[in-house]
């Protein structure tokens, strides 16, 4: 007999987040008083945190090593005629793999927000919203119906505008988490319409019931087209995942939430939020596998992402920017294996760029505190003297998101080239291509951040007193200093995933069938099978990597960005200077932004405006109410004459109705 999970097992490792952000949320932040302080706080929800950790990891371990599993609702939330709407949960590889990904990462952030936070008066709040960020990630990757699901997404939507405004004196963070919410509620809108079409033709909610009828509704037109239903289904489903996952053209909040504090700039970019769309696809496989259609929207979408968002990432100046793009570009990478049919390898790229941007995040938040919250680049040089272990956990960090052999993120980053390589359907061949010139731009803007901060002349002495831009209440001047062990520690943790578990996963989770049933991959689409057929163990895998492309231009770009940042630091402002039209394309983000704030917003603008002086002033306050009142005022005008206050005259007046009436009855019969 299959093993099995208890429903209060998987209830604790769902609730116990929850529990935490509960209890500080109310009674550390003054709601209900301030009985748990700052230690509290930070005590009572790591623990908590923890132990949804070690849950997830003795799923995994049922999951894999006994074949675990588990799908049953846990509470009937409503009933609405035959309709069933449950909270249930589904444990299976896929799922558990993301559990443990999304737990292990939250706990290194709560660790690391100890140190960093440590004079914020929001301190307690900050754990408590970090906490639910946890639950919410984790109800939307347990749930095993499309309404949990749902209720997961926009859960993490809206924690997510707590956090990246949560300094929210500041106008930039009120802007910021603002433009996050609208912009995700524009993909929402799409992935709404996607569940309601599956529901509305399959009458449920629970994803092995729809799953089921995959066949039938492959079979089916949308009404009024020659469009299959199943690919309309798919694409809105997969515009819900551009607004999540930021993807082009609803990418652009994702730089911007930057402003909120690194632990969660970390947390949103590595585990949660961003990787919920990424989760999304790959547990629809079944369905997108349907359509090629689909696929080749996805894997073009991602593309586009994959390269030129990376671009951006070359010029930026602020330390947590640059690493901002480079989530995008590698959100872009992701993509593009979905569409290649190669879900695996997109969730093994999101597990491994999980652990080093977690890595590469904090880092940043650690040059952050040792530079007294001065975040610009260029006032930096030569910290790797006066912080070694952000300096080498660092290096690792990148080492990994370039694609150096041997380490993680080469095993994943590789396999995804490769799958978009190998696809067969519209769009591959540019996907391919995207991804491959994608790993020099990787490789420059890497390595010119990396350049920049850790080697090279010290520029600090000759920063102002008081930074522009910062992450914290303001620049206090000094020598830059290494970090407490609270923020080292988990730059530590995160660092040993960041080298090894590339190697260590890339059998089971590709090639030897780990994720079972929960995929599902159409024999139409090759891509994972001859990934296979030319697999040898992850060593010959790394040596062979010497020999190929993506190596080579990861070198030129570490060359490029050496002799443009150490060698001949000159170089780059020519190069601006004499590319400034392109460079001021790129300052502009490819006006993106522009396009947004003066033609989307302004036109949704006007558009209102429309509905507010035709509609709401002219013809519901001016036609309806208005008119009506006019109406009312004209009737009794000239009811008043007939009120003369002489009884003969009202006597006449009935005499004469009743003859009227009378008549009125005569002719009609």
């Amino acid at each position: 007999m299959t093993p099995t999970f208890s429903s209060a097992f998987l209830l604790m490792i769902a609730l116990a987040p929850l529990a935490g952000a509960i209890i500080t949320g109310l009674f550390g932040t003054g709601f209900f008083g301030r009985s748990v302080s700052r230690k509290g706080a930070h005590s009572l929800t790591i623990l908590l945190v923890a132990i949804s950790f070690l849950g997830s990891l003795y799923a995994l371990y049922e999951v894999a090593m006994n074949g675990a599993y588990y799908d049953q609702a846990i509470y009937t939330w409503t009933l609405v005629g035959t309709k069933v709407f449950e909270v249930g949960f589904l444990i299976d590889p896929l799922t558990a793999l993301m559990m443990v990904v999304v737990t292990s990462v939250s706990l290194m952030v709560h660790i690391y927000t100890i140190g960093y936070m440590v004079d914020d008066p929001g301190y307690q709040r900050f754990f408590s919203y970090i906490s639910l960020f946890t639950f919410s990630m984790l109800m939307l990757v347990m749930a095993n119906n499309m309404l949990q699901l749902f209720f997961g997404w926009e859960a993490v939507g809206l924690v997510s505008y707590l956090l990246i405004g949560f300094w929210y004196t500041r106008d930039t963070a009120i802007f910021a988490n603002m433009k996050a919410f609208i912009m995700n509620r524009v993909g929402d809108f799409g992935f709404v319409l996607g569940i309601g079409l599956l529901f509305a033709y399959t009458g449920s909610m629970r994803y092995s019931e729809i799953f089921a009828q995959a066949g039938s509704l492959d079979t089916l037109i949308f009404p009024g087209t020659d469009w299959k239903l199943l690919t309309v289904a798919c694409i809105c489903l997969f515009i819900g995942a551009m607004g999540k996952s930021a993807q082009v053209p609803l990418h652009s909040w994702l730089p911007d939430s930057m402003e909120g504090p690194t632990p969660i700039s970390a947390l949103i970019h590595a585990a949660t939020m961003v990787t919920a769309g990424i989760f999304m696809v790959a547990r629809f496989s079944p369905l997108f596998e349907l359509s090629s259609t689909a696929l080749s929207f996805i894997i073009v979408i991602g593309s586009i992402g994959a390269l030129f968002l990376g671009i951006l990432g070359i010029i930026q100046t602020d330390i947590k920017r640059v690493v901002a793009y480079s989530t995008l570009s590698q959100l872009g990478y992701m993509t593009v294996a979905l569409g290649a049919s190669a879900y695996p390898v997109a969730i093994f790229h999101l597990m491994t760029h999980a652990f080093f941007k977690a890595l590469l995040f904090l880092g940043a938040g650690s040059v952050i505190i040792g530079m007294h919250h001065d975040q610009d680049i260029r006032n930096m040089g030569g910290l790797r003297k006066y912080m070694p272990i952000t300096w080498i956990t660092f290096l690792i960090g990148t080492l990994s998101l370039v694609g150096t052999p041997f380490f993680s993120g080469f095993y994943s980053k590789e396999n995804v080239i490769e799958a978009a390589g190998l696809a067969n359907i519209w769009g591959a061949n540019f996907a391919y291509w995207s991804t491959l010139i994608g790993v020099f731009v990787t490789s420059l803007y890497s390595f010119r951040l990396y350049f920049l901060v850790f080697h090279g002349k010290e520029r600090f002495d000759t920063k102002p007193a008081h930074g522009k831009k910062h992450d914290d209440h303001g620049h206090h001047g000094g020598v830059p200093h290494e970090s407490p062990w609270v923020v080292t520690l988990p730059l530590i943790l995160l660092a040993i995933p960041s080298i090894a578990i590339g190697a260590w996963a890339i059998d089971p989770l590709l090639f030897k069938g780990f994720f079972g049933d929960a995929i599902v991959i159409s024999p139409e689409h090759p891509a994972m099978a001859e990934l296979a057929s030319h697999y040898h163990g992850w060593v010959a895998y790394a040596l062979h990597a010497f020999q190929t492309a993506p190596f080579w231009l990861m070198i030129a770009g570490l060359v490029t960005a050496w002799y443009c940042y150490i060698v001949n630091p000159k170089l780059p402002a020519k190069v601006y200077q004499a590319f400034s039209g392109i460079n001021r394309i790129l300052e502009n983000k490819y006006y993106a932004d522009w396009f947004n704030e003066n033609v989307i917003a302004r036109a949704v603008r006007a558009l209102g405006g429309v509905f507010w002086n035709v509609g709401d002033k002219g013809i519901i306050d001016g036609a309806i109410i208005g008119g009506s009142t006019r109406l009312v005022g004209w009737i009794a005008a000239i009811s008043r004459y007939l009120q003369s206050g002489y009884i003969y005259h009202y006597a006449f007046a009935m005499i004469a109705g009743v003859i009227a009436l009378i008549t009125l009855f005569v002719l009609v019969n």
